[in-house]
């Protein structure tokens, strides 16, 4: 960890950004440590190409956001946040990685290593934790928005204390952030309790999509831009629908395919966001890797160019081999 706090104190303009499509750890991360940054007098510019999902934007500074850089020759520094490569910060990663320093900060086992200075912690239950870590480490006291945005990375990546990945740390760190002023009633309210009649309406078509494989070992849930469309929601709306399909009794492998454009090439493919979870028996991140994309264990995914119809039997295949 010396190298990138030595780095970070001696930056003075950093970019951060964080995964396309971001969950909670991404925000709560992206959040927590640009404040930490500047609160040590750094030029900071924070990064996602998406929307932010609906259910994070009462976190502190998510205001500051933006999803275009502009030129990267102002930066110095760039701190990528919850990636397991370059290319899922999406369209700007090429030019993010012009950037003199890139540090890589993870959790995720399949992550490739990339950037100039690494921090990766397979056994961290989030990326929020490691983030936690830094803040300590660059001595910058944790006050009570860094903290609700720590508290709602970890609560959010271990499925409120309810995936393999919770750890020890998760309990303690939560505690502390609670004693600098997170209310956790009011973070589970925006998380868990507050939804758009759209968002609603979007479940309801997720659930009624949802094919179970012929062994009962995999469910498919399905959301097509027509969904997306009839509803007026984005696809930051889909957040944790996929639990549903996991929560299912005897399923080992949930899978949501989520269409990413309307729009088909001309052999007729459209291009397909697959997010796989596990019931922690499988290890999904296994296959993802299969399919070009990577992550965790009981949770993982990839993105793929294909039919729809071709896309279901690959991942119907699957359940064979369970």
């Amino acid at each position: 960890m010396g190298p990138i706090i030595h780095q970070l104190k001696n930056s003075r303009s950093v970019l951060l950004a964080t995964h396309t499509n971001p969950d909670g750890d991404a925000i709560g991360s992206l959040t927590a440590l640009g404040l930490a940054l500047a609160g040590l007098g750094k030029k900071t510019l924070l990064y996602n190409e998406s929307p932010i999902p609906a259910v994070y934007r009462f976190l502190p500074s998510v205001d500051r956001v933006v999803s275009h850089i502009g030129s990267v020759e102002k930066f110095d520094t760039a701190v990528i946040l919850d990636c397991g490569d370059l290319q899922r910060v999406g369209d700007a990663a090429d030019a993010i990685n012009r950037i003199p320093v890139v540090i890589n900060i993870d959790h995720h086992i399949t992550n490739t290593g990339f950037g100039s200075l690494q921090l990766v912690d397979i056994t961290a239950c989030a990326t929020a934790e490691i983030v936690y870590r830094i803040i300590k480490e660059l001595k910058i006291g944790i006050d009570k928005h860094m903290a609700v945005s720590i508290y709602t990375g970890i609560l959010t990546d271990t499925g409120s204390f309810r995936f393999s990945n919770t750890n020890r740390d998760a309990f303690a760190i939560c505690e502390e952030m609670i004693e600098q002023g997170t209310n956790p009633y009011h973070v589970a309210q925006y998380v868990y309790g507050t939804y758009s009649l759209g968002r609603i309406k979007l479940l309801n078509l997720a659930l009624d999509s949802i094919e179970i494989s012929n062994n009962g070992k995999l469910s498919l849930m399905t959301l097509t831009r027509d969904m997306f469309d009839e509803t007026r929601t984005h696809p930051e709306d889909a957040d944790g629908l996929i639990n549903y399909a996991r929560n299912i009794e005897s399923v080992q492998i949930a899978v949501l395919i989520q269409e990413n454009k309307k729009n088909s090439n001309q052999s007729g493919s459209d291009s397909f966001h697959v997010s796989l979870r596990s019931d922690g028996e499988v290890d999904v991140a296994a296959i993802a890797s299969t399919f070009g994309g990577g992550g965790h264990a009981s949770a993982a995914g990839f993105t793929i160019q294909s039919k729809l119809s071709d896309l279901k039997l690959k991942i119907f295949d699957l359940a064979e081999t369970l």
